[in-house]
């Protein structure tokens, strides 16, 4: 572990007394001189807001792209998956809390360059900001950002959408594709109660800007048993991205393990999951998947128009591929919106860098 380093904000506004306003998350924090915001990693030094994790990556991996999930966007891609510590919320059942709820600030130097020439030495097709809330490392994830673009890399962001329209008219000019993960569909209480979040409004408002800034989207939805498993919700949530993301946006259902604080909580019932996916299909989605229950028939993608199966999964690996060049299904020709191209040389399995 290194000491933090400093590296001035970006999104942020000077008020009385040496405090600062952070612009950068929907928690807007204003922030004493000498204290941290609620990510822990965002500092104020003599009225100046500082980023404390600029560089320091907690992890670094070579991913394939469907671990996002990304099933529609440059399937069978290979990514540079890093994060920095720090998050803006505070799940109990974050599967990485080690690393995104630690008051220290670890890390190994690996500026965005080296992320860069990393990523291309592994043979990526692109860069991943994940494991932990990019949005809190946005100076990171931007300059990355910048300098993957230049060399014909893509970026996707992996985020629970907790951010200001400034944060993503800042990262948006870099972003290709971004996956949204809500827990317990969007459910307020939830949100208040098993993550700290206090208002559920500004993830709406991040999909619906993602979307005019010509971001490919993707949204998961994590459901768990007894607190986070309304179908009803589910229903309404399959419904807002019909009418505001459109009825092609890629909906994932995932299913809970315990972890963290809540280990007691049971994992989610294949039965609960199945009724959510007809519920989202029913509400007028194409293309809704399973997410965490390997080989079941949902992780594959079937043509809305005739129900013919276009590409098979299992987990992470792509089985079958039966699209046109031109994206569309064999059977009827209905074009199947996919972004990007598929990459049939990709791996399966992830493994570390750092």
């Amino acid at each position: 572990m290194s000491a933090p380093s400093l590296h001035e904000a970006l999104l942020y506004e000077k008020q009385k007394e040496n405090k600062v306003n952070c612009c950068l998350c929907a928690r807007r924090c204003l922030i004493s001189d000498g204290s941290t915001g609620f990510c822990l990693v965002r500092k104020n030094v003599g009225g100046k807001l500082f980023s404390l994790n600029y560089g320091k990556a907690v992890s670094a991996c070579v991913d394939p792209i469907s671990k996002k999930p990304l099933s529609h966007f440059n399937p069978g891609a290979l990514v540079m998956s890093i994060a920095a510590a720090g998050c803006n919320f505070r799940c109990q059942f974050c599967d990485n809390w080690m690393i995104s709820q630690d008051k220290e600030i670890s890390g190994k130097n690996f500026p965005p360059a080296d992320v860069v020439k990393t990523a291309r030495e592994k043979n990526c097709q692109g860069i991943s900001y994940t494991y932990t809330e990019p949005t809190i490392y946005m100076e990171y994830a931007h300059d990355t950002a910048e300098l993957a673009h230049q060399v014909g890399l893509f970026n996707t962001f992996v985020t629970n959408g907790y951010m200001t329209p400034e944060a993503v008219k800042t990262i948006a000019p870099f972003l290709d594709a971004a996956t949204v993960d809500f827990k317990a569909g969007g459910d307020p209480d939830f949100y208040k109660s098993v993550s700290a979040v206090p208002n559920v409004s500004a993830i709406y408002d991040s999909l619906k800007e993602l979307k005019l800034d010509g971001v490919h989207i993707e949204v998961t939805n994590l459901v768990i048993p007894k607190v986070g498993d309304s179908i009803e919700r589910i229903r309404e949530m399959a419904k807002w991205i019909k009418n505001y993301l459109g009825k092609d946006t890629p909906f994932h259902l995932l299913r809970f393990h315990p972890d963290y604080k809540m280990t007691t909580v049971p994992a989610t019932p294949i039965e609960t999951l199945e009724k959510a996916y007809m519920t989202s299909k029913e509400a007028g989605l194409n293309y809704t998947y399973l997410g965490n229950v390997p080989g079941h028939p949902a992780e594959n993608t079937y043509c809305p128009n005739c129900n013919e199966p276009v590409i098979k999964r299992y987990s992470y690996e792509i089985t079958r591929w039966n699209l046109t060049k031109d994206m569309r299904c064999p059977v009827c020709g209905h074009n199947i919106p996919i972004k990007g191209r598929l990459h049939p040389k990709g791996a399966a399995s992830p493994y570390a860098i750092i």
